[in-house]
């Protein structure tokens, strides 16, 4: 096995079946909290697939934190425009 990498892989192949349950109707029939949980779903796993698909876990700090902030502000931008549309 590869470590964490094989972790990830699954972490990520399961949060994409959650995001096509709840996107398919399947699971919350409210289509906010669906929708809400898919985009944060969607977001963690770009953290994923940044930290260590692109080695970025092990970057210098000011380009981790940058990485970090910059996935922050666009989950908090991307909520934000769709609860006030």
């Amino acid at each position: 096995m590869r470590g964490p990498f094989v972790v990830v892989w699954g972490i990520l192949i399961a949060a994409t079946l959650l995001s096509w349950y709840l996107g398919a109707d399947h699971g919350i029939h409210n289509h906010q909290v669906a929708t809400t949980v898919i985009l944060l779903v969607a977001f963690v796993k770009v953290r994923f697939v940044g930290l260590y698909f692109m080695e970025l876990r092990d970057a210098p700090t000011r380009l981790r934190t940058l990485f970090e902030v910059h996935c922050l502000a666009v989950c908090t931008a991307m909520l934000t425009v769709y609860f006030a549309s």
